[in-house]
């Protein structure tokens, strides 16, 4: 299901950016918060550099699709990223186990 929304080949970079996120908590330089931005930039750049491989241009429609496309991969592959990153995290907290188990 969700190769209907990012394209099979730029479904690599979920788990590239996943680690690059992880590498950006361990530097320590950057906020937590912005690190869902941070990732979002550089999956639009990713995705950019792959989809310029099959770009043909012959008129402005297709450099506005081609941006477009871009930006779209991108932001779904860094938001893919994310979430899988929190559910990571609230499988293995307590959010989970206060569902099934009462105290």
């Amino acid at each position: 299901m969700i190769e209907s929304y990012i394209d099979p080949g730029l479904l690599i970079l979920v788990p590239v950016l996943y680690i690059i996120g992880i590498g950006c908590k361990k530097m320590q330089r950057f906020n937590s918060a912005y690190l869902p931005l941070i990732l979002g930039i550089i999956g639009i750049l990713l995705s950019a550099m792959y989809l310029f491989i099959d770009l043909q241009v012959n008129n402005i429609r297709d450099v506005i699709e081609y941006i477009f496309n871009s930006l779209i991969q991108g932001i779904l592959a860094a938001g893919a990223s994310v979430y899988f990153n929190q559910v990571k995290k609230q499988m293995q907290g307590n959010e989970v186990k206060s569902l099934f188990y009462k105290k």
